[in-house]
């Protein structure tokens, strides 16, 4: 007995852990400085802490109030209906029920490259085939309507990413509305805004009341520091927003990554400084990395460094774990997540260190 044939499928490559990275090291994985992944370096706020130890008791039984509740909450704090929105596990989860809803056999989708692997995997799972749209470097990565248009062929689902990963590349939301006229009435666009928070920028949202070809994904684990807790969702149009039922898996997000999520929504302290902590970092990293960076929306850097496998490698051995993307088709760069006020500064004199001794 084989499963079917997995060949075409790739597996995801996330960041080093530190717990892992610490392992292989002999070292305390307190000592080590991650900013590979993306997350939020002050991890979840109190408010969410909080629901979790009140939620452990509980684990005994399904999430079906919760999950209604964080549906609702949702709903009111972006001003559509309950049923628009698509709790799932995870951003990615929102992803998979997506392709479930809309691909059949054979259909294509087209995703960016360098862009999140998850795309074309997911779309892969689902029987999907794979084009793609590329965001040049040597264009600074832009993304325009031009952009997609230039490869579009009639997909049934296309990917737009804003802020984009690993570039940090925004879509502008003109952009978006361009895109979605100017597609075929059977193709839709799936705008991932997992870094939203980050941009000031306005969400895609509030175009699915005038485009039924629109839908939005988003995720606790960026800016609301939940990513172990794996809980997102998608944002879509009323007209079609009783397929959920019919591609949910049973209880989708967890009792307690519900209730977190919750209680999450209504830290708005936490969020702030979250916030304004990524775009402090931001800034100190474009200006004081000694390499070439892009402007970014999300929260982490992208920087030219020559040999990134080395790079990372150095770095790694001094204690500042960063993300490698030659996987993303960017062997020349690393990806720098916005750490802390303390963590960022003794980050950047790490790498310039490691820069300046692979460059001699």
């Amino acid at each position: 007995m084989q499963p079917r044939d997995l060949s075409e499928l790739s597996p995801y490559v996330p960041g080093r852990g530190a717990e892992e990275v610490a392992r292989d090291l002999g070292m305390d994985p307190g000592d080590l400085t991650k900013l590979s992944s993306n997350e939020n370096p002050h991890g979840p706020g109190p408010a969410a802490v909080e629901a979790i130890r009140e939620t452990a008791p509980t684990v005994g039984v399904y999430p079906k109030a919760s999950h209604t509740d964080l549906g609702e909450k949702l709903a009111a704090y972006w001003g559509v209906t309950p049923e628009q929105i698509w709790v799932t596990p995870g951003a990615d989860g929102a992803l998979d029920y997506l392709s479930r809803a809309f691909l059949d056999p054979g259909d294509r989708v087209l995703a960016p490259d360098p862009g999140f692997s998850y795309y074309r995997m997911s779309a892969r799972y689902h029987h999907g085939e794979v084009a793609t749209y590329d965001l040049s470097k040597a264009d600074d990565f832009v993304q325009t309507p031009a952009t997609v248009l230039d490869a579009y062929d009639g997909e049934r689902i296309v990917y737009l990413t804003t802020p984009h990963n690993p570039t940090g590349a925004e879509l502008a939301r003109a952009a978006i509305v361009d895109l979605a006229e100017a597609v075929a009435d059977r193709t839709l666009l799936v705008v991932d805004e997992a870094y939203g928070e980050y941009t000031e920028s306005p969400s895609a949202i509030d175009l699915l009341d005038d485009h039924d070809n629109v839908a939005v994904t988003r995720t606790f684990s960026k800016a609301y520091g939940l990513a172990g807790l794996r809980v997102g969702y998608g944002v879509v149009p009323e007209a079609w927003a009783d397929a959920y039922a019919r591609v949910n898996t049973p209880f989708a997000a967890s009792e307690v990554g519900c209730r977190a999520a919750l209680a999450a929504l209504d830290d708005d302290d936490h969020l702030e400084r979250t916030v304004e902590t990524a775009r402090w970092a931001r800034t100190y990293l474009r200006e004081n990395l000694d390499a070439p960076t892009w402007e970014s929306g999300g929260n982490f850097v992208l920087a030219a460094v020559g040999d990134a496998s080395a790079v990372a490698e150095a770095t790694q051995r001094r204690g500042v774990i960063v993300r490698d993307c030659s996987s993303f088709g960017l062997p020349d760069c690393i990806r720098v997540s916005c750490g802390t006020r303390e963590s960022t500064p003794r980050a950047v004199e790490t790498i310039n260190d490691v820069l300046a001794e692979v460059r001699t």
